[in-house]
C-alpha cells in the first residue's frame, strides 16, 4: 500500500478520505496518513478517524520522500496558491491520482497526476484533465474535452463535447455547459448556470443563459 497524506481536511478532503476507502475495499492501494491543514485548531485531532498531523510545513523532504500527496482543497484559487507555496519551498512531491471505483473513464482518457475523480462520475473519450483538477459527485465531462490546471467541478455539473474549461475555473453544482465553448482562467460559472456561449477570464457568471456578473482583480500565474 502507498503512504497518503491528503492537504486539505474540510469537506472535500474528508470526500477524497471516503474515496481512498472505496478504492481499497476493491484494492489495497493506499495508506491514509493523515492530513495537513494550515487551520491550527484542528491539529492533532482525528476527524473521522484520520489524524491531522500539522500546518503545510509539514511537508519537508524527509517527509514526503516516501509518502503521496494529493491537494483535496474544493477552492479551485486555493488549491492552486497551495499548490504554489508548495512549488516554491523547492520541494517536489509525488502527487496521487484517485479516481474512485465507481466512475466510468473512457480508455482513452488523459488524466493527470494530482487530479481527483469521485463517485459516478464519467469521463467520457479522448477527454484530459490536466494536474489538480477535481470532479466532484455525479458530475460528467463529454468527449473531447479539455480541462486546464486546477479546474473544480462541483456535483452534478455537466461540461458537454469539445469544452475547454481553462486554469482554475469553477464550475458549479447542476451547471451545464454546451458544446463547442470555452470558459476563461479562474471564472465562476454559478449553480445551475447553463453556459451557452464562451466566459471571458476572471469573471463570475450567473442564469440561463450564464452572463458575468461581476469581474475578479485576482490575477494568477498559470502553472
Amino acid at each position: 500500500m502507498n503512504p497518503l497524506i491528503i492537504i486539505g481536511a474540510g469537506g472535500q478532503g474528508r470526500e477524497v478520505a471516503q474515496c481512498v476507502r472505496d478504492i481499497n475495499r476493491i484494492q489495497d492501494t493506499w495508506k491514509l496518513i493523515g492530513y495537513v491543514d494550515d487551520n491550527e485548531d484542528i491539529h492533532g485531532m482525528k476527524l473521522n478517524d484520520i489524524p491531522v498531523v500539522g500546518s503545510l510545513k509539514w511537508l519537508t523532504k524527509e517527509a514526503i520522500r516516501d509518502v503521496y500527496v494529493v491537494c483535496a482543497i474544493g477552492s479551485s484559487l486555493v488549491r492552486r496558491s497551495t499548490l504554489d507555496r508548495i512549488e516554491r519551498t523547492g520541494l517536489a512531491p509525488r502527487y496521487a491520482t484517485i479516481i474512485h471505483p465507481t466512475s466510468v473513464i473512457a480508455e482513452d482518457a488523459d488524466i493527470s497526476e494530482g487530479a481527483i475523480v469521485c463517485a459516478h462520475t464519467i469521463v467520457s473519450t479522448n477527454v484530459k484533465l490536466d494536474k489538480h483538477v477535481i470532479i466532484n459527485y455525479g458530475a460528467s465531462i463529454g468527449h473531447d474535452s479539455t480541462l486546464r490546471t486546477c479546474v473544480t467541478i462541483l456535483p452534478g455539473a455537466r461540461i458537454s463535447g469539445h469544452v475547454l474549461l481553462e486554469s482554475g475555473c469553477d464550475i458549479g453544482s447542476n451547471a451545464v455547459v454546451i458544446p463547442m465553448n470555452t470558459i476563461g482562467e479562474n471564472t465562476i460559472v454559478g449553480a445551475g448556470a447553463v453556459v451557452t456561449r464562451s466566459l471571458p477570464p476572471f469573471c463570475t457568471a450567473v442564469g440561463v443563459p450564464a452572463k458575468p456578473i461581476k469581474y475578479h482583480n485576482i490575477i494568477h500565474n498559470s502553472r
